[in-house]
């Protein structure tokens, strides 16, 4: 039995099947919509990485991202803290499609390209550019920022080109890099791999700690530099005693193809181990991980469905759903939808919402929403006379993260965003006065200045005046109080200024000791 070619074989088709996985997943994704098929991003763990400041700043994730991708992250980190860029080698759906580029070459032209030296030296630079580049501004932006120029995410779009550069005029820059990757990957092996990909930089640069190395024995080596020609990152390794490159992607295809035994050998902390063993052991550990973590619930790569019973704001509403659908999700009638979103009439009720625009040119989804968030007719909208009679804004700064906002209200997300009117996929640790950057003619400044207006006249009706609360001991738990009040948990925590994350069972006078500075006393006061 040839183990040899087994295991090359076997290295092609796992590569390929996970291509044809992703190509599939990206074509449900554009039929059935984000909410029923993962997108191209949340499959990508370098997804994790761009949203990974988010994550630890305010706990949650940007726009697409979930903790399948963050688990699938920590998989590949682990794989290349073990066996270096192996995720690259043997494990990509784009280093896949690198790869039958090059056989297609092989094929046709049988000629393989070399770049020359001193301009690979200085490409190869490159990919560490993109990767700091990349996340800096995820990280700044607090948004998957290098989504319209990635040429992976082009790659999933492929079906809906024109869609998609209609959408976001910057998208037919990843086409451009797509088209690149293309014709590079054709003339030179792994083109993006080498000069472009942040995440193969990112592997890289932790792969420099991994034990597992190429190893040459001089001794048996019969120069034949088979090793050489066969490297898809071109690695000098006939002239190396050990391959510590960080361009390794440990494809292992030069031990493959050594005519001599023994001669290259794949070494993991100094212990020869075989290149089916190391193709089993890294599938087996990405596959396995996933499936674990799958079994215990941590591994979502969609949005949570919403509950049967339970309805959602009308800016809550997604791209992928219909404007039928928006109706069942929200609780409205068809036309209330219509009417908040401001739909055309000719538009039918089967159109998903990013696809209003080719029927109604003209039509911005994103800014419908953004109208909608602060309508007086949503569902869950926090109205002048039940938010800002009971919510003092007036220590809510330009200079402070919605979360430090939201935080400082002890409001729950949904309502601080309905109170100040921001478009749900803005992140929470974006600047209160930089929201405009990404919502053209949002004016923080006037949003306050008129919930802080509005308090003013209204503080004493909206509250002491609508709700008696001299029944409201400090012996209560607030869930007491709750029901002795009959309102809702959200509503109650507004009115007494309780931060959201004070249990329900507190005692009311002990609400203190989890939150210094809290007064009880003082607050039922104001109110009363």
């Amino acid at each position: 039995m040839d183990w040899k070619k087994i295991a090359k074989w076997s290295r092609l088709l796992v590569l390929l099947g996970l291509l044809i996985w992703v190509v599939y997943e990206s074509y449900m994704h554009q039929v059935l919509g984000g909410g029923k098929a993962p997108s191209v991003h949340a499959l990508c763990p370098y997804g994790a990485l761009e949203s990974l400041y988010t994550l630890l700043l305010t706990g949650s994730f940007v726009k697409k991202i979930y903790s399948g991708t963050v688990v699938l992250l920590g998989i590949t980190i682990v794989l290349a803290i073990l066996f270096r860029r192996s995720f690259c080698g043997m494990l990509c759906p784009f280093g896949a499609l690198q790869e039958l580029f090059q056989k297609l070459r092989n094929i046709t032209i049988k000629k393989r390209f070399v770049m020359p030296e001193k301009v690979d030296g200085i490409l190869r630079y490159l990919k560490y550019v993109v990767l700091v580049l990349t996340v800096l501004m995820a990280w700044l932006f607090g948004t998957l920022w290098m989504s319209p120029y990635d040429p992976y995410a082009a790659f999933s779009h492929i079906a809906v080109i024109a869609g998609s550069i209609e959408e976001d005029p910057l998208a037919i820059i990843g086409f451009l890099l797509l088209l690149v990757t293309v014709v590079g990957s054709f003339f030179y092996d792994r083109f993006l791999c080498k000069y472009l990909c942040p995440a193969g930089a990112f592997y890289a640069i932790i792969g420099k700690i991994s034990p597992t190395k190429v190893t040459r024995n001089n001794d048996l080596c019969v120069h034949c530099k088979k090793c050489d020609k066969t490297c898809p990152v071109n690695i000098k390794i006939e002239q190396s005693d050990k391959v510590t490159s960080a361009e390794c992607i440990n494809c292992n295809e030069c031990v493959l193809e050594c005519p001599v035994n023994g001669a290259l050998e794949v070494k993991v902390a100094n212990k020869t181990v075989a290149p089916m063993v190391i193709l089993v052991l890294v599938v087996g550990l990405f596959f396995g991980s996933i499936g674990i973590a799958q079994l215990t619930g941590n591994f979502e790569i969609l949005p949570k469905a919403v509950a049967e019973g339970q309805t959602i704001p009308i800016y809550e509403v997604k791209g992928y759903n219909t404007i039928e659908e928006a109706a069942v999700l929200t609780g409205l009638s068809l036309d209330q939808v219509y009417e908040q979103l401001a739909i055309p009439k000719t538009v039918p009720k089967e159109t998903q919402f990013k696809n209003i625009a080719s029927v109604a040119p003209g039509y911005q989804f994103d800014q419908a929403k953004a109208n909608a968030g602060g309508s007086e007719n949503t569902d869950i909208q926090v109205s002048e006379e039940k938010t800002s009679g009971s919510v003092d804004v007036s220590g809510i700064k330009g200079s402070m993260t919605i979360q430090q906002a939201i935080d400082s209200l002890g409001m729950e997300q949904t309502e601080f965003y309905a109170l100040f009117k921001i478009p749900e996929d803005i992140p929470t640790q974006t600047l209160m006065n930089a929201i405009v950057n990404q919502v053209p003619g949002y004016d923080f400044q006037q949003i306050k200045a008129s919930l802080t207006s509005s308090s003013e006249t209204s503080v004493e009706s909206t509250t002491a005046g609508a709700v008696d609360v001299s029944g409201i001991k400090g012996s209560m738990t607030i869930q007491q109080a709750i029901d002795s009040l009959g309102m809702e948990q959200a509503e109650f925590y507004a009115l007494f200024k309780i931060p959201e994350n004070v249990p329900p069972e507190t005692l009311l006078k002990e609400i203190s000791t989890l939150s210094p500075g809290y007064d009880f006393q003082s607050i039922k006061d104001s109110l009363q």
